[in-house]
């Protein structure tokens, strides 16, 4: 099976988990990003590919991460959200969540995966001065990353040595507006491999 094929099973395994997981909680909203090099700024030329899922439940407090990735073409340094963006789905921003990484994210690693649950009501679960300028309190932090990703203008990056600066990102979306990405992100790869 091809790295391109796993890569899908594994971005359907993940979206057919985040629906599921939409389903049964009400209160939880469910974000996707899909991530890659030519959808970082300024855009590179990577052929790593990954996927992420945000489950961000304001009832408990509480962010559910889980990201696969593949083909890096360096070790991984980071991985975090940034947030907010000047304007949606364009841009840059300061990270919002924890530094260097989630605490389940492999590093020093060209692929692999996370999943972890933060406790946002917890001033660690957030960058300092993401809290500083969001009100100062990690209820303000939450509430600020959680409008910027609504407003799609929060994004999931990993960092690697190669590429520091971040190698493959993407914007967070809410579903079910990501199962129309990850159909576009299948043809343009299909169409990539065939050129």
């Amino acid at each position: 099976m091809s790295g391109a094929h796993r890569f899908f099973r594994n971005a359907a395994t993940v979206l057919v988990m985040s629906v599921a997981l939409f389903t049964t909680s009400a209160k939880a909203e469910v974000f996707l990003a899909i991530l890659s090099g030519p959808a970082e700024s300024p855009p590179n030329t990577s052929l790593g590919t990954g996927i992420a899922t945000i489950d961000f439940n304001e009832t408990l407090h509480t962010m559910h991460v889980q990201c696969q990735f593949t083909g890096l073409s360096g070790n991984t340094t980071a991985c975090h959200i940034h947030s907010a963006t000047t304007i949606p789905f364009t841009g840059t921003a300061g990270v919002a969540t924890l530094q260097p990484a989630f605490p389940t994210f492999p590093l020093g690693v060209t692929s692999g995966s996370c999943d972890t649950t933060l406790d946002m009501t917890l001033a660690s679960s957030s960058n300092s001065p993401f809290v500083t300028a969001n009100g100062g309190t990690p209820a303000t932090a939450e509430a600020a990353l959680l409008a910027g990703i609504r407003a799609g203008k929060a994004y999931f990056n990993i960092h690697t040595n190669v590429v520091p600066g971040g190698e493959i990102r993407g914007f967070l979306v809410p579903e079910p507006t990501s199962l129309g990405l990850i159909a576009v992100t299948g043809l343009l790869t299909m169409r990539r491999k065939r050129a």
